[in-house]
């Protein structure tokens, strides 16, 4: 029987971890599923004869070494910069491993010391990365097969709300990581290259530099630049190629209302609000606003953020109760703290919300001195609060990508992303039986 290790059973594993199950009568598998919240475990294994819940700290040297003995597979499902540890202790161990996080420097210089005991690690195989590398390979290496020379390639995905859930004017609930959705984008200057010539986009400036983008059946989204496009030059073999571009999905509208945030720099995480503990939310709006002792906060907001009395954005900002005297109830809090904390008590899902992954890619090429243009798009809604759509299209790619190295079929090694066509061809054809299936049109 071959012993699988989950480390980490959060929400995105619940999709991952129910695949393992069901299929562990069939591929002869025994589960084994670990997180510091033993409960939680517990739930995601349920009452399965081919699985085990336990407690476990993966960040024990001692403790993970003992529950790596005897294992043919381990996916670590801990938060990306937790990974490294456990990558070394099974390249040590001569255990295959699967992660769905970006690439660091780090694991990069692992690649050799994989390659010699043998070891896969495999990365960046979830949604995004993970879906997106591998639905845009597909179609690149058809191009490159058919003898196309690629002119431009863009590429968009975006965690949001299905439509039948869809009752806020943001249009948007979270459905990932809060924090991650209030500190997107900073870092540094988003970067792409764009008819040649390399192109930058500050972070105060991000969320009005978008692109509109139309999907069949399911209307308008709006594009933001992710902060590095170029890296993804190499690693899709485009290095001569005059434009690349990657972003984020919203619904259109959200990208300038959410800007009002960023201007008025309550999305700083580098500084903490003294007596955050006993400010009302509109204390905290009030404080990014100069003193005047006349007129009311949410005219100063208008006066500041020139945001006329119709616009649209002014129904979004008052809808959020952050001109309320709602305590904010957080010590020592920073304002991106503060923000979250007012934003998830109007954007978390509700108890029969369904969450929408959107990816689309736009692909121009030159083909016997034509120029060619294909689109391709996914949209998937999830099941319900469990088996959402984030949970599916983050874990099944890791699930399905364990079974084929299980079974013999992906037999790379070393550290590796899904890029490779053994890799990326079986696990979309499995996907696509769950639902997950992109249509690509010719546009022109």
């Amino acid at each position: 029987m071959k012993q699988i290790l989950v480390i980490g059973a959060g929400r995105s594993s619940s999709s991952m971890i129910k695949y393992f199950l069901d299929n562990a009568v069939q591929e002869n598998w025994f589960v084994r599923v670990g997180d510091m919240d033993l409960k939680l475990a517990q739930e995601k294994v349920g009452n399965s004869s081919h699985g085990e819940a336990f407690a476990f700290n993966a960040l024990n040297p001692e403790e993970r070494w003992k529950e790596l003995q005897n294992k043919n597979l381990v996916v670590s499902m801990l938060p990306a910069h937790l990974h490294i540890e456990v990558v070394k202790d099974c390249i040590k161990l001569g255990i295959d491993i699967i992660t769905p996080s970006y690439i660091s420097n780090e694991m990069k210089e692992l690649h050799q010391a994989a390659e010699e005991a043998n070891v896969l690690v495999m990365n960046e195989i979830g949604v995004d990365p993970g879906m997106d590398h591998m639905s845009a390979k597909k179609i690149l290496d058809d191009i490159e097969q058919m003898g196309g020379e690629m002119d431009s390639f863009e590429s968009f995905t975006g965690g949001l709300i299905a439509p039948e859930s869809d009752n806020n004017p943001w249009n948007y609930k979270f459905t990932w990581n809060p924090r991650n959705v209030v500190l997107a984008g900073q870092g540094g200057a988003a970067k792409f290259i764009q008819n040649g010539q390399y192109k930058y986009i500050p972070y105060n400036k991000l969320f009005r530099r978008t692109e509109i983008i139309e999907i069949d059946g399911y209307g308008k989204f709006e594009g933001y630049a992710n902060r590095d496009s170029l890296k993804y030059r190499s690693v899709y073999n485009l290095e001569g190629i005059p434009t690349i571009y990657r972003g984020t999905l919203r619904r259109v509208g959200f990208c300038r209302a959410w800007n009002m945030f960023v201007q008025l720099g309550a999305t700083d995480d580098s500084y903490v609000i003294e007596g955050s503990e006993n400010m009302t939310h509109r204390d905290f709006i009030n404080s990014f606003l100069a003193y005047d002792a006349h007129n009311s906060v949410e005219l100063k907001l208008r006066y500041y953020l020139n945001i006329e009395q119709d616009d649209y954005i002014w129904d979004k900002l008052e809808w959020l109760g952050i001109f309320s005297n709602e305590k904010v109830g957080l010590k020592n809090a920073t304002p991106a703290q503060i923000l979250q904390k007012i934003l998830e008590g109007k954007w978390s899902l509700e108890k029969d919300d369904k969450d929408m992954i959107v990816m689309w890619h736009k692909f121009t090429y030159k083909l016997n001195n034509v120029m060619k243009e294909i689109h391709s798009s996914m949209v998937y809604i999830g099941k319900d609060q469990t088996y959402t759509a984030m949970s599916d299209t983050v874990g099944l790619p890791v699930a399905i990508c364990a079974k084929l190295i299980l079974n013999g079929t992906i037999q790379t090694k070393g550290v590796q992303i899904p890029i490779l066509k053994e890799i990326y061809e079986p696990v979309m054809k499995e996907l696509e039986d769950f639902g997950m299936k992109y249509v690509e049109k010719e546009v022109r």
